[in-house]
């Protein structure tokens, strides 16, 4: 229902309203206190008590002396002193050998006791009542009110405090939502800006900000479009160079094929096979590169696991080291014996695999591979180097970009195995630079893993 959906004017209105009765308790709080530090340093029933003592110490005639105890209990009978209900101030005048001359009706003929001068409790129906004695030559006078707990206290206080709060409650209500509403304004303008748009339509917004706190956001909306654009731009440029990189593999696939099946000897049957399973091959492993890159761009990372690099390392080389040897290549690792490190054997995996694959495929037969493996946990350093032809450096550029393939015609591949190696470093934090090869020769990438 829209009454429950979260507004921010509804917040504001709550947090007003949260605002005015967190003042309400304060001041009660405050008020209980200040009532209380009264009560220890003065009584008002005390000084009540006192001055109607001081009175009747200058009255010698029983008849006046009921007269104003009297009067004061008429006077007080329709006063509400303290908080305390209309009529619940009462008093008691007695003589010294204690002969009842005056008692409020609430009190009909009950005793009271009290030390004189001093202020005591005392229950009476149920209810406490302090009780004040004051003795004035020949009289001895009693004012006793209920005594002004917690209970009866704050909903004195808040009758007395509530209605000017329900008076400002509005008085500062009315200005903030108006300020809440202004300033929302153009949050609103923005989300209709938004809302015109076409989906297809990645253009910054153009959105001028006038508030500090909007700026931000217009700014991040703006930056947030610049990258999708640039994002779904690469992508449709990857889509059309992965398609015509396929479509050659896919042209030789039919072709052979054709082939295949009409060829009129052995001779023609084998040299059609080669170059069909050629071609099946070379799809394969452009459409493997394709599924690598797709699973660095857009793969969840994960907490990586604890692996001895070192060891790894040896592995891998192992597995590459059939293709070395076939071409007459000397390929070694200079590692310490045991490097234990928190990495994604995945995204390394497909570093040292395309860089190792680049540096036997592109270089001539006898050329020397270096893999170095240095550095403590953080930072880690990988290089490969070579002391082969090298690389030019105004292809040095162009190196990690994809289908990028250099001006060698004998380069063979799609050109996707160091956009691979440049979107596995970036996964784990890390880069990967192009420098001179051994001795100054040849083509070297070192890769830093912070």
């Amino acid at each position: 229902m829209t009454i429950w959906r979260r507004s921010l004017s509804r917040r504001l209105f709550l947090v007003v309203l949260l605002s005015f009765v967190l003042v309400l308790a304060v001041l009660q709080a405050y008020m209980w206190l200040s009532f209380r530090q009264s009560i220890a340093v003065s009584q008002p029933l005390s000084r009540l008590g006192g001055g109607l003592g001081e009175a009747l110490a200058a009255i010698d005639d029983e008849a006046q002396a009921v007269a104003t105890v009297r009067a004061m209990q008429t006077i007080y009978g329709r006063l509400r002193l303290g908080g305390n209900p209309t009529g619940t101030l009462v008093f008691r005048l007695e003589d010294r050998e204690g002969r009842l001359l005056f008692s409020a009706p609430l009190l009909r003929d009950r005793a009271l006791s009290a030390p004189p001068g001093r202020v005591r409790t005392m229950d009476m129906d149920g209810v406490s009542y302090w009780i004040y004695r004051a003795d004035a030559g020949r009289w001895r006078v009693y004012a006793a009110e209920p005594e002004r707990t917690l209970a009866l206290v704050v909903p004195n206080n808040t009758r007395a405090v509530l209605p000017y709060l329900l008076i400002a409650l509005p008085l500062v209500l009315v200005p903030a939502w108006l300020a809440v509403a202004l300033g929302l304004r153009p949050l609103r303008q923005l989300t209709q800006q938004l809302q015109r748009r076409s989906p297809t339509d990645l253009a910054p917004l153009g959105f001028q900000a006038r508030h500090a706190e909007l700026q931000p956001l217009a700014e991040a909306l703006d930056g947030l479009l610049v990258k999708l654009k640039a994002r779904i731009d690469r992508e449709r440029a990857f889509v059309q160079d992965a398609a015509h990189e396929l479509r050659t593999p896919m042209a030789v696939i039919a072709t052979q094929a054709h082939a295949l099946v009409g060829a009129a000897d052995a001779g023609q049957r084998r040299e059609a096979q080669q170059q069909l399973e050629s071609a099946i091959a070379r799809a394969s492993h452009l459409t493997q590169q394709l599924l690598d890159l797709a699973r660095l761009d857009d793969a969840p990372s994960a907490a990586p696991p604890v692996i001895d690099v070192a060891q790894w390392l040896r592995q891998v080389m192992a597995d590459m080291a059939p293709a070395a040897m076939a071409r007459d290549m000397d390929l070694s690792l200079v590692a310490p014996d045991r490097l234990t490190v928190a990495v994604e054997p995945g995204a390394l995996l497909s570093i040292v695999q395309n860089l190792l694959a680049n540096a036997i495929g592109h270089t001539p037969p006898g050329t020397r591979i270096v893999v170095t493996l240095a550095g403590s946990a953080h930072p880690l350093w990988l290089s490969v180097e070579d002391d082969g032809p090298g690389i030019a450096p105004e292809a040095a550029a162009q190196m990690f970009e994809r289908f990028h393939r250099g001006a060698d015609p004998r380069t063979r591949g799609a050109g996707l195995g160091l956009a691979i190696v440049r979107q596995a470093a970036a996964r784990l934090g890390g880069e990967v630079r192009l420098g001179p090869g051994l001795e100054g020769r040849g083509a070297g990438f070192h890769l830093r893993l912070p």
